[in-house]
């Protein structure tokens, strides 16, 4: 006889839900002892990760990667729920469809105060408010999980099933009976608006021919509309600035392709938004509003599958609800074309100009080991098919700006949430979801040992079952939370709190040795290279330990007075770091713009 916990897996199943990731608890009992049947049978695959927060983020990256069209993390009751909250937030803010299957203390116990007893229904209420809902009698398990999976997809977001420990261990009720009640219900996907209008397509294409100098904004919805995208950006003879999590859209080597925007952006993103006269944002919800062009500046148009999505970040004048890539291509044909190529001549130089100073950013010697160096010696060396997952802090910067995408390249992050801990579980799942491409994380010091190092021990007890074992894990190992630190000079204006901001020395390259896998640890310019072709062509999962400089100041693509005077005020308040602030940050790291404002930072303290 079928178990509840069967049903609940094999339905999952119809809506292509065959891997699970997870940790597992007596309140999921039930569905773990589904699992090992179906795993067994080849219907599933089951990945444990070491805490249940990585199992939401894992999940949320399955989908991320391509590899399922629903992520799915299995956890149990009480602080199992707790725990995967992050993930989970993960996956409703980068709209990603997830459903949670959360363990739950058996009903005969619920409202007694029971061990591990918390109010699910209300604890997920916020980040699954799409859709959550209990199971508490077996015919509900055909509509509850057809509804949280069709929410999920058609939402593009998290939903949860609360799973009481006792019914997963009834018998299902597969078919509900043809009564009164009861809810018969599809496991067919719906399909979802793809081109918007004619008459709308029509009005946005006759406001992006009447600018002169096109900029576009291109996000995650982008992702799959490469060809339209360039096609559109071509007949407009457009610049394009790309989202954190749009980078994977366009090569980054194309000159008119000006980079990442925003804080961790390029200068000539910046030049780009602040000089168009016609704006163009598909798939994209960036929230710097400092960074758009502004207001009044720009005509503009919006591409959204999601119309509450437009008009959001921008004062736009027409909006296009539709997927990126056939609404691209429904506008291409009627967009007139005739430039005569002087804008993209100027955002060529734009970014020319920016790859000039990057360049010599990363040429800049400093302290300890340049970190955009390091990063920089990876990027020139990534094979055509490799995947990156990024963490939260200066990692993420370096991503955004010292690494070139590639066509075919995939890669990714918590990009709305912004929480550390991401890159691992990710990397597990992008080397989960395609086994036979190499992996790279990216990761700072303070995200590895969040949990990093404990999921080293997952990469540890999957590796030998993948096709390729190329999975390097890059450690930029500064001692310092340094992100925060550097917004503690620049946004506050005081000096660093080092009991909050110091991290300890961690060896993570013998870490990794000790679980069986390659390490290295780096700490000289000259050894860069030959670690990075070590780690290419190791036969195991490697961890380059690189020892940074964690004074290599984060610099906006924009330097406002104000951000400089701050961080003046927290080298005169007797910042511990000044001389070596001054001797690797000043130099061709910040260039003489930066320099200039330094020095009416000074003048504006002290009155000199």
């Amino acid at each position: 006889m079928t178990t509840v916990g069967e049903h609940v897996v094999a339905r999952l199943g119809e809506w292509g839900v065959r891997r699970f990731y997870g940790y597992p608890g007596d309140g999921i009992g039930g569905v773990m002892s589904a699992l090992r049947k179906a795993v067994d049978a080849g219907d599933a695959e089951f990945v444990q990760v070491r805490h249940e927060e990585t199992a939401a983020f894992a999940a949320c990256a399955d989908v991320k990667y391509g590899g399922s069209p629903i992520g799915c993390a299995v956890v149990t009751s009480g602080p199992g729920a707790v725990h995967a909250l992050n993930g989970l937030y993960d996956a409703k803010l980068d709209h990603v469809p997830v459903v949670a299957l959360l363990g739950h203390t058996a009903r005969n116990a619920q409202g007694s105060g029971y061990y591990q007893e918390v109010d699910l229904l209300n604890l997920v209420k916020d980040v699954a408010g799409a859709y959550v809902a209990q199971v508490s009698e077996p015919s509900q398990v055909r509509h509850v999980v057809d509804r949280a999976a069709r929410t999920a997809l058609a939402h593009r977001t998290v939903t949860a099933v609360v799973l009481p420990s006792d019914v997963l261990v009834e018998d299902a009720v597969v078919e509900p009976p043809d009564a009164h009640g009861y809810a018969h219900t599809s496991a067919v996907p719906s399909t979802t608006a793809t081109v918007p209008p004619a008459a709308a397509l029509r009005e946005a294409a006759a406001l992006l021919d009447g600018c002169e100098r096109v900029a576009v904004l291109a996000g995650a919805g982008c992702l799959g509309a490469t060809s339209e995208l360039t096609a559109v950006a071509d007949r407009l003879d457009a610049g394009v600035a790309k989202a954190l999590l749009g980078k994977a859209v366009l090569d980054d080597r194309l000159p008119w392709v000006t980079g990442a925007i925003g804080l961790l952006g390029t200068r000539a993103s910046w030049d780009l938004m602040r000089e168009c006269d016609g704006l163009l944002i598909v798939g994209s919800t960036m929230p710097y509003s400092d960074f758009y062009p502004a207001p009044g500046q720009a005509r503009a148009v919006q591409i959204d599958i999601d119309g509450a999505n437009c008009g959001l970040r921008y004062d736009t004048d027409v909006n296009l609800v539709g997927d990126a890539r056939e609404t691209l291509a429904a506008l291409l044909p009627l967009l007139r074309g005739d430039r005569d190529g002087s804008w993209r001549e100027q955002v060529g130089r734009w970014t020319h100009a920016w790859r000039e100073q990057s360049a010599a950013r990363v040429a800049t010697t400093t302290h300890e080991l340049n970190p955009e160096f390091v990063v920089r010696e990876l990027s020139d060396r990534l094979p055509d098919d490799a995947m990156l997952a990024v963490d939260c802090g200066t990692s993420t910067s370096h991503f955004a700006r010292d690494v070139d995408l590639r066509p075919g390249m995939l890669a990714s992050l918590s990009g709305t949430l912004l929480s550390m801990g991401g890159a691992l579980p990710y990397a597990i799942a992008a080397k989960t979801a395609h086994p036979d491409r190499p992996v790279f994380a990216l990761v700072g010091d303070g995200a590895m040992q969040m949990n990093g190092v404990n999921e080293l021990i997952t990469v540890s007890r999957y590796w030998r079952t993948w096709a390729d074992p190329t999975f390097v894990v890059l450690v930029l190992n500064n001692r310092d939370l340094s992100f925060v630190t550097w917004e503690m000079r620049a946004m506050v204006g005081d000096v660093p709190f080092a009991e909050s901001q110091d991290l300890p020395d961690v060896p993570y390259a013998d870490w990794a040795g000790l679980l069986g896998l390659g390490g290295r640890r780096v700490s000289e310019p000259g050894e860069v290279a030959g670690l990075w072709e070590e780690a290419l062509a190791a036969d195991r999962p490697f961890v380059v330990d690189a020892v940074v400089d964690a004074n290599v100041p984060m610099i906006p693509p924009h330097l406002t007075l104000e951000q400089v005077v701050n961080t003046a005020k927290s080298q005169l308040k007797g910042d511990p770091s000044v001389p070596l602030v001054i001797a690797d940050g000043l130099r061709e790291a910040v260039g003489a713009p930066a320099k200039g404002l330094w020095h009416r930072a000074k003048d504006a303290i002290t009155g000199g």
